[in-house]
């Protein structure tokens, strides 16, 4: 089926020959493709005039006129989103698991205890799953993502996420760590128990928490937290992370030295884009030192920017808490006499979370997210457009993301622990903007602004979150005990997967204005172009 399919969509009318070698672990498929050309038609490819284009995902150049480009980008994309692995660079060997779906008496095989009565419940290595599903069939499609100018459909298969039967540790002997990285999200706290649980289940006894991210890897002053079922079983009914966050580290050498003076085998590190850096630092030092440590990420930011996945943890909590003030800011101003609710929300350079909120509530006229460039003065300005509102509606409800309209804010050129570059408080600006507006004009406007960020961040994750940060904890550790090392854990097209971090930090994940999903958004504002 692989084979048909990948050479019918060459669409050529003599296709060249492709000949198939056996490799190990090319996709569900256990193959690889390679194109072998006529002289014949190598004389006229040199000939003719090549379309040449840079795939972003790999950051390479690609010749589309090659008959065979589509077996050489999924050899790349093979290489790229293959998963580290504790054996590439020790020799180990790995033992039946311990982890078992059914609570059965153990017996004895080749020395170890095994769980009899196995229910057929794990994950085979050469399972995967297909990380895009659309076929668009031109790039003038809304929201196409296309590979090459004709927007050619190409498989791209990933790791699939859950238990496997070997395991490369012995859970007896593991000490795992769990660590919270940046600032507050909801469903930290369900994310810390659920690896608890998940470990002890594999027969792991040493489980400690590090204290306030990073810093209780080089801070002394900071003990660890001996975590078991007990002392984790109700964190989940509270926001916040059981074991601190802070933002920022210190060197990678440092961090290292301390994970193996403390004898750290697994270490899960909660967090986002940085915090991912910093883990993947952190794998490579331990990959060049040969420890055999296990380092796995699992996916932490409300803004929902990370790479290649459908959602992060905290994003639906923090849409379904952000209507509750946009709610608030549309009841203000309907009871106003011209009345104008402002709603500041998280998005730092991704307008996701104003996207959906202003969705789900139905109650925004205009929504300004990073993404999109917007003017607020002139004609067709956002300015001219809250006139047209006060005149035909009486009210207006806007929604902006922080990160949008940086432009016109002053420059603090200073960062924060984590890097980021501190941003204007464009909630205020726009404000202050629309009082002056309005007075100028001699037309009276209420204006009513509400910043709910702290109050979103501290949220107790809400049901669809439980859910994922559950699943999310649970594969965190299979993926640990499978032997891999360098990946995170994520959701893509509803199926859990594994990915090799670099994949998922090489930029913020960020709203296509060309998208469906944007186009609703507008749909649903009726709001026009402000640019």
């Amino acid at each position: 089926m692989a084979s048909a399919s990948l050479i019918y969509a060459v669409n050529f009318i003599n296709p060249p020959k492709c000949i198939l070698h056996s490799k190990r672990d090319y996709f569900s498929f256990n193959m690889s493709y390679t194109c072998t050309k006529s002289k014949t038609s190598q004389r006229q490819m040199r000939n003719k005039q090549s379309r040449m284009a840079t795939i972003a995902a790999g950051n390479q150049e690609m010749d589309f006129t090659d008959p065979c480009w589509k077996t050489k980008f999924q050899e790349d994309f093979e290489l790229r989103f293959n998963l580290p692995h504790l054996k590439d660079v020790l020799p180990i060997k790995p033992r039946p698991t311990t982890f078992s779906l059914k609570n059965r008496n153990a017996r004895l095989v080749n020395g170890a205890n095994v769980l009899e009565d196995r229910k057929n419940g794990y994950v085979n290595e050469d399972d995967r799953a297909l990380l895009k599903v659309i076929r668009y069939s031109s790039p003038t499609s809304a929201g196409a993502e296309c590979i090459d100018p004709d927007c050619s459909w190409v498989e791209q298969w990933v790791h699939r996420a859950g238990p496997r039967e070997e395991i490369y540790f012995e859970p007896g002997e593991v000490k795992a760590g769990i660590v919270t990285c940046g600032g507050l999200c909801p469903g930290l706290n369900d994310v810390i128990r659920q690896i608890v649980f998940t470990l002890e289940l594999y027969g792991v006894k040493k489980i400690v928490g590090i204290q306030y991210g990073y810093r209780g890897l080089f801070d002394r002053g900071l003990a660890e937290i001996e975590l078991f079922r007990e002392v984790v079983q109700n964190i989940n009914l509270a926001g916040g992370s059981l074991l601190g966050v802070s933002r920022g580290g210190a060197d990678i050498s440092e961090i290292v030295d301390s994970i193996q003076a403390r004898g750290i085998d697994m270490i899960f590190i909660l967090g986002g884009n940085g915090t991912h850096a910093g883990a993947n630092a952190i794998h490579n030092e331990c990959r060049r030192r040969k420890m055999k440590v296990s380092v796995i990420c699992v996916p932490k930011t409300i803004d929902n920017d990370i790479l290649l996945m459908d959602k992060t943890f905290g994003f639906d909590t923090a849409v379904e808490e952000a209507q509750r003030a946009i709610n608030s800011a549309y009841i203000e101003a309907r009871s106003a006499y011209h009345g104008i609710g402002l709603v500041k929300l998280m998005g730092r350079s991704s307008g996701f979370i104003a996207m959906h909120a202003s969705l789900s509530s139905g109650q925004i006229d205009i929504c300004l997210i990073p993404e999109v460039p917007f003017q607020i003065e002139g004609p067709y300005g956002v300015l001219r457009h809250l006139e047209h509102l006060i005149e035909t509606k009486g009210s207006a409800v806007l929604c902006v993301a922080e990160g949008a309209g940086q432009d016109f804010v002053e420059k603090t050129n200073s960062t924060d622990a984590s890097g980021n570059a501190r941003l204007g408080d464009i909630g205020v600006y726009l404000q202050q903007q629309i009082k002056k507006h309005f007075r100028r004009i001699d037309v009276p406007a209420d204006v009513k602004y509400i910043d709910p960020t702290y109050m979103i961040r501290a949220c107790r994750a809400n049901a669809s979150d439980a859910v994922l940060c559950t699943v999310l904890g649970q594969n965190a550790v299979h993926g640990a005990f499978a032997g891999f090392s360098g990946i995170t854990v994520g959701i893509c097209n509803s199926h859990y997967v594994y990915l090799p971090i670099p994949e998922v930090i090489a930029s913020p994940r960020v709203v296509d204005p060309d998208s469906r999903m944007w186009h609703r958004c507008l749909t649903s504002t009726g709001q026009p172009d402000f640019n």
